[in-house]
C-alpha cells in the first residue's frame, strides 16, 4: 500500500550520541502520505530521540533528512523547530508542552491567536474555534478553563488539539493515548483514520502492541538505538513484536499471585472530596494489590493524591494501622510509610538532579532535617538500586531529565523501595512504559506484596487490573460503584460498573 502512495518522510542513516549512550545507530526511517506508521521499541530504544531531531529540538549527528513536498522529496539540512512548522511536521510529544496558566483557547492557539481587523485578540472566535477542535477529538473541554485545572487526559486531548489546528501534513503522535480512557482512545483513533484518509502521513509511537493491529499500515521496531525491523502491521503477531522488541521471548509478563493477605494497614472511612469524591469507605490489607478502576473523571486520580497528603480539602477519615491520621502534606505521608508513584511522572522527580538523590528523597522525610547528607552512601544506595531495576544508562551523575520515560519511572520506584514504605500507591505505574519494563514492574509489585506491603493499584488498563489485583473497585462519578473479587470480574463486567 505504500509503494503507491507519494512518500512524505525518508531519514537515512541518522546518528546521535549522548554521554555514555549511543542514542540512535545509523537508523533509516521513510513515511508515505496517507500512512500510519508506528514506531515501537523498549524505553531508551531511541524513538524519542529520533523524532525529536524530525522536529529540530534535537540536533543529530550524522544522517541526511528528505521532506516531501508537491514536487517530490527535498532533501532538508537544517531543521529548526520554526522551520519543522513550517514544513508541516505536527509534534505531540509524550511529556506535554502546555502553559498551565492560560486557558485551553489560548493554549491551543499559542503564538497564533485569531485577530479582528483593528489588530486585538479576537477572543470569540479564538474560544469558538477551540471549541470546535476540541468537538473533533469527541470530548467536552471547556475552552476556557485554565490548563491546570484539567486532569491530565484532559491536557492531552488538549495539546493534540493544539497540533491539530496548524492542519500538518505529518503528524507525530509520541504515547498519545497513555492517559486516555478506553472510549476517548476509541474517539482518537476514529480521527487519526480520517486524517489517514486526507493522505496525513502519521507517526505513532506507543507502547501498546494491541493497538499496532488496531490503526497500523507499517511497524517499525528500534532496540538500543538500532532498527530491527519494518514490516507491515499483517505479517506480525503480538509475540513477535514482543520478541524483535526486547530481544528475548518474554516467558510471563504477569507473575502468579501468591501469599495470603496480612491485618488491615489502611482504612478509608466516609472520605470525601469537593467535586471529586463523595463518601468513599474501604479497607487494603498487608500485601494485598487493591485495584481501582474507574473512567475519566471518575476520582481515582484524586483518591490516590488525597491518600499521599496532595489535597488537604477532604473530609472523613484516614487509618493507618488502625490509627486515625491527619495528611494534609506528603511529608504527613511519607512519615507514615506512604508512597507514591505518580501518574504524571513529572509530579514524582527533581528533573534537574542526577539519579542519587532521587532514590533518596523519601528517606530525607524520615530523619533529622539537618542532618549532613553522606553523599557516598547516597551513590552506593543508588547504584544498588541502578543495578537492580536495570535502570539504563546505569550513568549516576546524569540528571534524570535526560532518562527515557520507563527508566525515569524506575527512578521513582526505587526511591520507594529504600524507603522502605508500608503502603504504596500506584497510580497508572506501566503509563508510557514498554512491554518489558511493565513486567519488571509487575514483578517488583508481587515482590513488594510478598514483604506485606500494601498495594493500592490504580490503572486505566483493565488487563492490568484482572491479572494482578486481588480485589477491584470500581470508581464512578466519585463514589465506588462496584467490588470485585480476583477472577469474579471480566472487562466487560469494569466497564458496565464504571459507566
Amino acid at each position: 500500500m505504500a509503494e503507491e502512495k507519494r512518500p512524505l518522510l525518508r531519514m537515512e542513516q541518522i546518528d546521535k550520541r549522548f554521554p555514555g549512550v549511543h542514542a540512535l545507530d545509523h537508523v533509516d526511517f521513510d513515511l508515505y502520505e496517507g500512512e500510519v506508521h508506528i514506531l515501537l521499541g523498549e524505553n531508551g530504544a531511541g524513538k524519542s530521540t529520533l523524532v525529536k531531531i524530525l522536529s529540530g529540538a534535537v540536533p543529530r549527528d550524522g544522517g541526511r533528512i528528505w521532506i516531501g513536498d508537491h514536487e517530490g522529496l527535498v532533501e532538508v539540512a537544517d531543521i529548526t523547530p520554526e522551520r519543522t512548522r513550517a514544513l508541516g511536521i505536527g509534534m505531540v510529544y509524550q511529556e506535554l508542552s502546555l502553559v498551565p496558566t492560560l486557558s485551553v483557547a489560548e493554549n491551543i492557539f499559542l503564538g497564533r491567536l485569531p485577530r479582528t481587523r483593528w489588530g486585538t485578540v479576537d477572543w470569540a472566535q479564538t474560544y469558538h474555534r477551540a471549541w470546535q477542535r476540541l468537538q473533533d477529538l469527541g470530548v467536552s473541554i471547556n475552552p476556557r478553563a485554565q490548563v491546570r485545572e484539567l486532569s491530565v487526559a484532559e491536557q492531552q486531548l488538549t495539546e493534540i488539539a493544539r497540533v491539530l489546528e496548524s492542519h500538518p501534513r505529518i503528524l507525530v503522535l509520541d504515547e498519545p493515548t497513555s492517559a486516555l480512557s478506553d472510549t476517548e482512545r476509541t474517539r482518537l483513533f476514529e480521527l487519526i483514520r480520517r486524517l489517514r484518509d486526507r493522505g496525513v502521513g502519521i507517526i505513532y509511537i506507543s507502547h501498546r502492541l494491541a493497538e499496532v493491529p488496531l490503526i497500523g499500515d507499517r511497524v517499525t521496531v528500534l532496540r538500543d538505538g538500532k532498527r530491527i525491523a519494518t514490516l507491515p502491521v499483517t505479517e506480525v503477531d503480538e509475540d513477535r513484536l514482543i520478541q524483535m522488541v526486547v530481544g528475548r521471548k518474554l516467558t510471563e509478563q504477569y507473575p502468579r499471585r501468591s501469599g495470603a493477605r496480612g491485618e488491615v494497614i489502611l482504612r478509608v472511612e466516609n472520605l470525601s472530596l469537593p467535586g471529586a469524591l463523595r463518601g468513599v469507605s474501604f479497607e487494603l490489607h498487608q500485601g494485598e494489590i487493591l485495584g481501582v478502576f474507574g473512567l475519566m473523571g471518575a476520582g481515582q486520580n484524586e483518591l490516590a493524591r488525597t491518600l499521599c497528603g496532595l489535597e488537604p480539602r477532604y473530609t472523613g477519615r484516614i487509618l493507618i494501622s488502625g490509627q486515625p491520621l491527619t495528611i494534609r502534606q506528603p511529608w504527613h505521608a511519607i512519615r507514615q510509610g506512604i508512597g507514591l508513584l505518580p501518574r504524571d511522572r513529572r509530579d514524582g522527580l527533581v528533573p534537574l538532579l542526577p539519579i542519587p538523590p532521587n532514590i533518596t528523597l523519601g528517606q530525607l522525610c524520615l530523619g533529622n532535617p539537618l542532618r549532613i547528607l553522606n553523599l557516598r552512601q547516597e551513590m552506593l544506595i543508588a547504584s544498588e538500586y541502578v543495578e537492580r531495576l536495570r535502570i539504563q544508562p546505569p550513568i549516576l551523575n546524569r540528571p534524570v531529565l535526560y532518562l527515557s520515560g520507563g527508566n525515569q519511572q524506575k527512578v521513582t520506584l526505587a526511591r520507594w523501595l529504600c524507603s522502605n514504605v508500608r503502603l504504596l500507591v500506584l497510580d497508572d505505574p506501566t503509563r508510557g512504559i514498554d512491554v518489558g519494563a511493565k513486567a519488571e514492574v509487575f514483578a517488583l509489585m508481587e515482590e513488594l506484596s510478598q514483604q506485606g506491603v500494601g498495594i493500592l493499584f490504580v490503572s486505566s488498563e483493565m488487563e492490568e487490573l484482572l491479572a494482578m489485583a486481588d480485589r477491584i473497585l470500581v470508581l464512578r462519578q466519585g463514589q465506588i460503584s462496584a467490588e470485585y473479587q480476583r477472577g469474579e470480574a471480566t472487562e466487560e463486567d469494569l466497564l458496565r460498573s464504571a459507566s
